[in-house]
This record gives structure tokens, C-alpha cells and sequence, in this order.
């Protein structure tokens, strides 16, 4: 178990294609618990004291697609948002940004300064769907 005692930011990485909002109601209930359980496997990895609050926060999701995306990135949001409930926040109501993208493997495109996470999305082979969690509240900083 690692030392840090934060949960945020939290990270987490699925390498899979997420399913979509239309999605068949039993397709969209596995992937919601495909995500809750390594959600769940991730925050006990980073994060020992497991309490949970209403803070305020901003979820971060980059889909690495393996070929050009047939629907819409944001058809991919609101199932994995409700499957971080109650691992990663109390209730999804508390988030206050989402930034949603998706990176083709013929568009060209650069991360810079990624984080240990986010690089190791860059070494899995795609499909790969990396969801971070912030609370430090510079989204609120517009520019």
C-alpha cells in the first residue's frame, strides 16, 4: 500500500472502449462495474483512509482511441462518471468541470509533463480510457 494519505488527484486507467449512454442497459451496468472495481482496487492502492466528502472537483477524461471514434466523446461521460460513486466521490452532483477528449491514433496531438499514470496510458496499447480526479480547484481560474 503506498504512504500517501490524499486521495486526490485521483488517477485511474481501463483499457477498454467505453460504452456509450445508448448502450444496452446490461452492457452499460458491466462497464460500470468493470470501472467501479478498479476504481476501487486504485483507491486502495493511493489512498489507506477511504473517507469520502462533499468537496468540490473536476474529472479529467482522455480516450485513447485504437481507430477513429464512430460516437460522440460525450456519450462515454455520464457512465463512467456514476461509476465512481461512492469510490471516489459521495455523489456526482459535487463536480464542477469535466474535460472530455479523445486522442486518434491519426490525429496528431502532445502531452507534456504527463503524470506517472497518464504515461503509463501512453504505454498500454489502445483502447485505453484515463479518468483523473481534482480537487485543487484551478479549474476555477479561468484564463
Amino acid at each position: 500500500m503506498a504512504e500517501e494519505d490524499e486521495l486526490f488527484p485521483f488517477e485511474m486507467l481501463v483499457q477498454a472502449t467505453p460504452i456509450s449512454l445508448q448502450a444496452s442497459a446490461n452492457s452499460k451496468q458491466q462497464w460500470m462495474e468493470h470501472l467501479k472495481q478498479i476504481a476501487l482496487a486504485r483507491r486502495e492502492e493511493t489512498y489507506e483512509l477511504g473517507f469520502l466528502d462533499h468537496r468540490a472537483l473536476a474529472v479529467t477524461i482522455l480516450y485513447f482511441t485504437a481507430a477513429p471514434m464512430e460516437g460522440d466523446i460525450d456519450n462515454i461521460i455520464k457512465p463512467i462518471l456514476d461509476s465512481l460513486i461512492p469510490v471516489v466521490y459521495l455523489d456526482d452532483k459535487v463536480i464542477e468541470r469535466i474535460v472530455a477528449q479523445k486522442l486518434e491514433p491519426d490525429v496528431d496531438w502532445q502531452l507534456t509533463s504527463p503524470t506517472d499514470q497518464l504515461a503509463a496510458a501512453l504505454d498500454l496499447t489502445p483502447p485505453v480510457v484515463y479518468i483523473r480526479v481534482d480537487d485543487d480547484f484551478g479549474w476555477r481560474t479561468l484564463q
